[in-house]
């Protein structure tokens, strides 16, 4: 509360100049980082370093009962600050003492710490929670996937609200140490490496940790019963994957598919450089989603498969470990720089297999939109939360890299694939960020050619290998055997994400 008093006016003016900006009272923290398109998503006023969860799960009722601590520091003096949740909390911490909390808006968990927050201080920040995740709903959907033998947390731009408080924007990254209880006979599955796993009572707990800086999103927790595999990656990465034990006759077909998760991982490291992570993997869970997401070192594949094994859909949501995950959007707005690369990486897996080059899927896609498609009024570099995972964001995304690389030559464009990650690794980065990082470079300037491709509607003149609208009518080009099939893993991804 700020405190009123009244001095004469010479004597306050002197005061006021003694005293230096450090006393100035604390503040609240923003309700939310102002991303332009989920102005509510994440918070001001701190980072987070690390996230310890510990947790209970019943997956007879779907009750989930947890600790979470937060390591955090604060940005600026804080006299309070918010985590986005939704479940029910019954105790919060702050460095050790209680701390009031109320709930506000969709999914704001406010917290007044018993005393303001310095800038720079460092705070242990504990939550006490329960709920049942697939009974709570945030603006009418829920990211949390209900299964027969337990529960999925899930989804793209927010799945945390469901299973742990957090600060949720791909800006604060943290490690995380995810620990979870679950009955004798059902496993918990989360991303990382698994450091231990102990049974007492009925009772198994599985520990995770994740050392690499992850978005909140891109957490994973799965419960059920799984049948998991363990290999290891010709340069000695643990790879673990995880199958649902009742997914029937798509089984074979999930299984031809993920397990080629450490061959995949191993091609695109030729294209994009060393792996970024400490394991990697796949998780099948018996869902009633259609999509995929990129969750960090794991990615989580529905069971649809329905149409035989696509390792089209594993080399997308590996390209995702360097293009999403280890290099993040500063804002959604920025999809490009994950969709786009990841769809480019299937044009790159499709040539290695005979199906059809990069070249030819560019041409193709480019002829099968009309002029007077929906397709070309959405521009994949700021598509608009609505279109965020539009097919233009992957597809015309694809068709800017291919014009690219027609642009400035294999040589320099290889190099730009590769550099990128490794410079921006473990950060966040801007559509444009990544243009002057590709004039710098090639040596080119490179506006006009990706304003044309990502930020004006309307279909280009040309198509990204150069060839005119007209001439590539007279004579259509032909359907690339993996064009199909990478257009349903696209198509399937819009599906996943809408709410």
């Amino acid at each position: 509360m700020r405190h009123r008093f009244i001095v004469p006016g010479a004597v306050a003016a002197s005061l006021l100049l003694a005293i230096p900006a450090s006393a100035a009272e604390p503040s609240p923290g923003a309700p939310g980082v102002g991303d332009p398109y989920y102005p509510d998503y994440g918070n001001g006023g701190y980072d987070v370093s690390h996230y310890d969860l510990r947790l209970k799960y019943q997956p007879k009722n779907d009750k989930l009962e947890g600790t979470a601590t937060l390591l955090t520091t604060a940005t600026q003096d804080l006299s309070r600050f918010n985590l986005d949740f939704a479940l029910d909390v019954s105790e919060v911490r702050v460095n050790g003492k209680k701390a009031e909390f109320a709930t506000s808006d969709a999914h704001e968990l406010e917290i007044t710490p018993a005393k303001p927050l310095k800038k720079g201080e460092r705070a242990t920040v504990v939550v006490r929670y329960s709920g049942t995740p697939s009974k709570v709903k945030v603006n009418g959907f829920t990211s949390w996937h209900r299964t027969k033998d337990g529960g999925v947390a899930a989804n793209e731009p927010e799945a945390a609200w469901w299973w742990f408080p957090s600060n949720d924007h791909p800006t604060d990254k943290a490690s995380y140490d995810v620990s979870v209880a679950v009955p004798d006979g059902t496993q918990a599955i989360s991303n990382g490496t698994l450091q231990s796993q102990s049974s007492t009572a009925g009772w198994t707990r599985y520990n995770w940790r994740s050392r690499a800086p992850q978005a909140t999103y891109l957490a994973l927790l799965a419960v059920g019963k799984f049948d998991i595999t363990k290999s290891e990656t010709d340069s000695g990465l643990p790879v673990i994957n995880a199958y649902s034990k009742d997914l029937g006759e798509n089984d074979g077909a999930a299984r031809a598919s993920v397990e080629r998760t450490g061959e995949i991982t191993g091609w695109l490291e030729g294209y994009f450089g060393k792996y970024p992570f400490e394991a990697l993997g796949g998780v099948v869970p018996n869902t009633d989603t259609s999509y995929a997401l990129e969750t960090q070192t794991r990615p989580f594949y529905s069971p649809g498969f329905k149409k035989g094994a696509n390792t089209s859909l594993v080399a997308h949501e590996l390209a995702h470990q360097w293009y999403g995950d280890s290099v993040s959007v500063r804002q959604w707005k920025d999809i490009w720089i994950n969709e786009g690369f990841a769809s480019y990486a299937q044009w790159l897996w499709s040539e290695d297999q005979g199906e059809g080059t990069a070249q030819e899927l560019a041409d193709y896609t480019y002829a099968s939109y009309p002029a007077d498609d929906e397709f070309w009024k959405v521009k994949p570099g700021d598509p608009g939360a609505e279109n965020q995972f539009h097919d233009a964001v992957y597809d015309r995304g694809a068709m800017a890299l291919q014009a690219l690389r027609n642009k400035i030559g294999d040589k320099d464009f290889f190099a730009i694939l590769k550099g990128w990650p490794q410079e921006r690794g473990g950060g966040d980065a801007t559509v444009k960020e990544f243009i002057a990082y590709a004039e710098k470079v090639s040596g080119e300037k490179l506006g006009k050619l990706f304003d044309t491709w990502l930020f004006t509607p309307g279909k280009p003149a040309t198509g990204p290998t150069g060839k005119s609208a007209k001439a590539l009518a007279a004579k259509a080009p032909e359907k690339p055997k993996s064009w199909q099939k990478i257009h349903d893993v696209h198509r399937a991804e819009q599906r996943g994400h809408g709410h």
